[in-house]
């Protein structure tokens, strides 16, 4: 077991990856109006440059896993560091729309080795008593970049190009990739396999209905393309279970599936995140289409409601170690919900900023007090050797549920509202927000299937490379 000292760096290395998919999710969001006129792009492709990096990073977060445990954690989660880097220089460097998605698929792949492999670094390094504490730290360090990401991406384009918002992750990577190679252990699983099959069904099949609600924003759902885009997404995925339910190596272990806490954890992950990522895309629109908020503006007032994660998350990993995951996780959903409904039945066109700050921290509390615990919940629910897979099905289904709410609640806003006037947007927004309601309520449900306190985990043997 390590000592203290590695164990913080362990911490902080790892937290990087996090810190890096997360200021660049938020950053990208702050700047979607200014990107929506320099680049003259639509509304489904300004969906799509949020969805393209996420759908990615979802397929491919448990082949990450994979790919680690053969090829050693440590190293694969410094090569998503490089690739990440790399594909944040094409971003910048990009002319259209076109070429801005496609890069941002990459940085996808990049943050599923970070995401998956950082978690799965962090947890092993601790023994499971401690283990909700370390990811309460963990999601603190990531909580300040969080928090600063909107402000990051305020001052970025009030005195350069939106380019730089992208600029700002290579030397963040260049220098974390050397401290990744010398200060965290390596890790490998000697009989992990990929089950390539299963990758191609569900990339397939979460493609499909994430296209379809996605068209359905301009062309309508009875349009034929998405009724025929949901069938090829229900039937490509059906086929997924199906092949997982007979392969020898499933993408998702049976035996995983059949604990509670994992599956119930995985639910309500994806109900958390899916709320959340309405949230993401919309509120910094709001403050600047509706409100009139400059880009600097609207980065800093939304500190209020991202600088709850800093606060709130690490004494909710730690409370969870005592108490268990399920009475926070249920109560921060039912909170994240609350503040959705304020505001879906409150904001109006002549509102300002005062009017919703109190919504906007009511739900930073909420999800702050989820999200780690959901996280926790999962792994402790595993043995050590299936901590990788579970880290990767966890951040799968957490990114699915992004993917998912952000492609609902865009279909919602461009049925009931648009960027016409302000109180067309005014009017979509509500409806986003309404449905983000629904997802969170959704998730206390799941929650409630937690077991009621921590599972006790059984160590196994994992090779650790010197």
């Amino acid at each position: 077991m390590l000592d203290a000292r590695h164990r913080r760096w362990v911490i902080v290395l790892t937290a990087i990856g996090s810190v890096m998919a997360a200021i660049d999710t938020l950053v990208v969001t702050t700047a979607i109006p200014t990107i929506r006129t320099d680049l003259h792009a639509s509304l489904p492709e300004l969906e799509w440059t949020v969805n393209a990096y996420n759908l990615s990073l979802a397929v491919l977060l448990v082949p990450a896993a994979v790919l680690g445990d053969r090829l050693g954690r440590a190293r694969c989660y410094a090569a998503g560091l490089v690739l990440f880097a790399l594909a944040s220089v094409g971003a910048a460097l990009s002319t259209g729309a076109g070429t801005l998605i496609a890069m941002r698929t990459v940085q996808g792949a990049g943050a599923a080795l970070l995401l998956t492999l950082g978690l799965a670094l962090l947890t092993g390094a601790f023994p499971p008593e401690r283990r909700g504490e370390a990811v309460g730290a963990y999601s603190a360090v990531t909580g300040i970049a969080v928090a600063c990401g909107p402000f990051i991406g305020g001052v970025v384009l009030s005195g350069l190009d939106w380019q730089w918002i992208f600029w700002v992750n290579v030397p963040i990577g260049l220098v974390a990739v050397p401290l990744v190679l010398r200060l965290v252990p390596e890790v490998k699983v000697a009989d992990s396999t990929l089950d390539l099959p299963g990758v191609l069904l569900l990339a397939g099949g979460c493609f499909a209905l994430v296209w379809a609600m996605v068209r359905s924003a301009t062309e309508g759902w009875g349009a034929p393309e998405v009724v025929a885009m949901i069938a090829a997404g229900v039937v490509v995925l059906g086929c997924f279970v199906v092949w997982e339910r007979h392969t020898e190596r499933p993408l998702i272990p049976g035996a995983l599936l059949a604990k509670r806490g994992f599956a119930a954890g995985n639910v309500a992950a994806f109900m958390t995140l899916a709320a959340l990522f309405s949230a993401v895309f919309f509120y910094g629109q709001l403050l600047q289409v509706a409100f009139g908020d400059s880009p600097l503006e609207a980065g800093v007032r939304l500190m209020a409601w991202t600088a709850t994660l800093v606060v709130v998350a690490p004494f909710a990993g730690k409370l969870a170690d005592r108490v268990g995951e399920r009475p926070l996780l249920t109560a921060g959903l039912a909170i994240q919900a609350g503040s959705f409904l304020w505001l879906a039945a409150t904001v109006d066109s002549a509102q300002g900023y005062a009017d919703v700050v109190a919504p906007f921290v009511l739900g930073g509390i909420g999800v702050s007090m989820a999200i780690p615990c959901g996280q926790s919940a999962v792994i402790g629910a595993v043995e050590d050797r299936d901590v990788g897979t579970a880290s990767g099905v966890n951040a799968t289904m957490r990114e699915l549920g992004g993917v998912f709410g952000v492609a609902l609640s865009v279909a919602l806003f461009g049925a009931y509202g648009g960027y016409g006037s302000v109180p067309e947007f005014v009017d979509g927004f509500a409806a986003a927000m309404a449905a983000a309601a629904v997802l969170s309520i959704v998730g206390a449900v799941a929650g409630l299937a937690l077991p009621a306190r921590r599972r006790t985990v059984v160590p196994a043997n994992v090779a650790v490379a010197s």
